[in-house]
């Protein structure tokens, strides 16, 4: 009697306020499929707090639809904006929470790990991770908004990773994890 290969969904998510990326893999044994990827537009909200809520319903719904075992995030990046890393935190929070919600075990990677692990250079291009994705996961024609390929790079990152927390990325398994490994974030 064959056994059964142990599966493994991996939900990806490049968070943003225009635009947040997302995609889905599966692991099957040694080998990695794509299941799903897109990007869902925020623009034409102009309300902060209804681009977290569109954002947060969404991946509830990614995560409903799809029941990824592990959510990897990237972590915002440190710009001279604070505006900006303020909302981008924001976005990221409430993704975080939405998987934190169903349990997800959430893993947070820097954008230059993601890189690295994609494509062996932490500075590549959103072009050089996108191809690598195309390659990767046999993509017929890349989207029009990167954005998707990078948060399909967020799952395929943590793939690579072995699905445990490693330098550079961090794992969450519930709020009291997440506050008390940022206590700085807590107002």
């Amino acid at each position: 009697m064959a056994t059964k290969l142990k599966e493994t969904i991996i939900l990806g998510i490049d968070p943003g306020t225009i635009i947040m990326g997302y995609g889905l893999i599966i692991i099957k044994g040694k080998n990695m499929e794509l299941i799903h990827y897109g990007v869902l537009h925020l623009s034409k909200y102009h309300d902060h707090a209804m681009k977290l809520k569109t954002i947060f319903e969404k991946t509830l719904h990614l995560i409903d639809n799809y029941h990824p075992d592990h959510l990897a995030i990237e972590a915002p990046f440190f710009g001279k904006n604070v505006q900006s890393m303020l909302k981008l935190g924001r976005a990221q929070g409430v993704a975080m929470a939405a998987g934190l919600y169903r349990g997800i075990p959430i893993f947070e990677y820097s954008p230059k790990k993601i890189k690295q692990s994609i494509t062996g250079n932490g500075n590549a291009s959103k072009e050089q991770v996108a191809r690598m994705m195309q390659t990767l996961l046999n993509i017929g024609e890349l989207p029009k908004d990167l954005d998707a390929t990078d948060g399909l790079a967020a799952a395929v990152c943590h793939h690579f990773q072995g699905a445990k927390a490693v330098e550079g990325g961090k794992a969450y398994t519930g709020w009291k994890a997440f506050l008390t490994d940022n206590p700085d974030r807590v107002k």
